[in-house]
């Protein structure tokens, strides 16, 4: 056990203990507890899937404040795992759906709404509102910021991350055990590990993981337990096992003084991609195999350029692609013309993002490579292969 976060709060109404009556007689809980939920206040940066899933249980377990950073918009794509968002709510500000999820739930939860992107700049004094923050964003450059912001604050910070089929829940707090940085000193390189829109994701991961995390918030703040402190739990839905991964501070790690730029820090500011069109190389977006198969579901207009060699395209192909080798585009030869943007393909998207980067140093706009390659569109859409 810990010493709790959080001094309770006045004494709780009737109606209120009733609410929370199930939880009330868990042993080594009791109403002092409840108090001390009741007086906290919980910062959650983002709202999509981790967030949408936090939220609700935060409230529902009787967390008295709840902030919600975000900037998003709720999209169609995002109704399967994001279950605090309807379809009456696309279009609208993730911060303002969640909020009314929880209005609904329980109008005595006090909501605060932060409707902008987190920055260096203005994080600091956000977090000064609450006693700790739960970090559920899906980006590298917020999650590090969450973490430095934090720790420069003394704050206790509960994180989670999901990717397909896996999910992982931490707990990083100055001074009781080690941080996010002494399990990730540095990011990935960018496009090293994909996106869940380019990745995917199980939607049942996202509850099965914010439930982690809002479990730990419970624990540190009432005391009970033993919360993730130095360990990392790991969860594979496939298997349904979990793992308990154990880390220590990093002795001779660079010390946390200040906040930095965080975009420039993970490799995914502007100025990157600047150098990157000055060596002759320049940025090329990927995109996912679900968006082609959309497009292509749709009939909208698309160029599906196969970049393999013509033994690999014998043996599987997207249908309606054109063959064009690598060595031959990069020899000058040009893709057929026709209507629509140019999605470049081979068998991973290694070889598609040299191709891409090509065609796009020649002049044309509208050219992505395909993420995973075929070997990834064949998952979603086996239909589509021609053999």
């Amino acid at each position: 056990m810990t010493e709790p976060l959080v001094e309770p709060g006045p004494a709780l109404p009737p109606a209120r203990l009733a609410r929370f009556s199930r939880q009330l007689m868990l042993p080594g809980f009791g109403e002092l507890a409840q108090r001390r939920l009741q007086a906290a206040r919980v910062l959650v940066v983002g709202a999509g899937g981790l967030g949408s899933a936090v939220v609700p249980a935060l409230a529902g377990s009787g967390v008295g404040t709840i902030g919600i950073a975000d900037f998003d918009t709720v999209e169609l794509s995002n109704l399967p795992r994001q279950l605090s968002h309807g379809v009456a709510d696309l279009g609208r500000s993730k911060v303002d759906s969640l909020a009314e999820t929880v209005a609904a739930s329980d109008p005595e939860c006090r909501v605060v709404r932060h409707h902008e992107r987190l920055t260096s700049a203005n994080l600091p004094g956000i977090l000064d509102e609450y006693d700790l923050v739960v970090d559920g964003s899906d980006n590298f450059p917020t999650r590090y910021l969450t973490n430095d912001a934090a720790h420069l604050a003394g704050k206790p910070l509960v994180w989670g991350a999901i990717l397909r089929y896996h999910g992982q829940v931490g707990i990083a707090w100055r001074g009781h055990g080690p941080g996010y940085r002494d399990l990730f000193p540095v990011p990935p390189a960018p496009g090293e590990v994909p996106s869940c829109e380019l990745g995917g994701v199980l939607p049942s991961l996202c509850l099965v993981i914010g439930a982690l995390m809002a479990t730990e918030v419970v624990k540190l703040v009432t005391g009970v337990g033993r919360p993730l402190l130095g360990r990392v739990v790991s969860y594979d839905a496939l298997s349904a096992r979990t793992r308990e991964i154990p880390y220590s501070v990093i002795a001779d790690a660079d010390e946390i003084t200040s906040l930095i730029d965080y975009e420039l820090f993970c490799g995914v500011d502007g100025a990157s991609a600047a150098d990157a069109a000055a060596d002759g190389t320049l940025a090329v977006a990927p995109i996912s195999a679900a968006e082609v198969l959309q497009r292509i579901r749709a009939d909208q207009p698309l160029r599906l350029v196969d970049v393999r060699e013509p033994s690999e395209a014998a043996l599987r192909r997207i249908d309606g692609s054109t063959l064009l080798p690598l060595a031959e585009l990069l020899g000058g030869a040009e893709p057929p013309p026709g209507d629509g943007p140019i999605v470049v393909y081979c068998e991973v998207g290694i070889r598609s993002q040299r191709a891409a980067r090509e065609l796009r140093r020649r002049g044309h706009a509208e050219v992505s490579s395909l993420d995973g390659g075929i070997e990834r569109f064949a998952a979603v859409a086996d239909d589509l292969i021609a053999r």
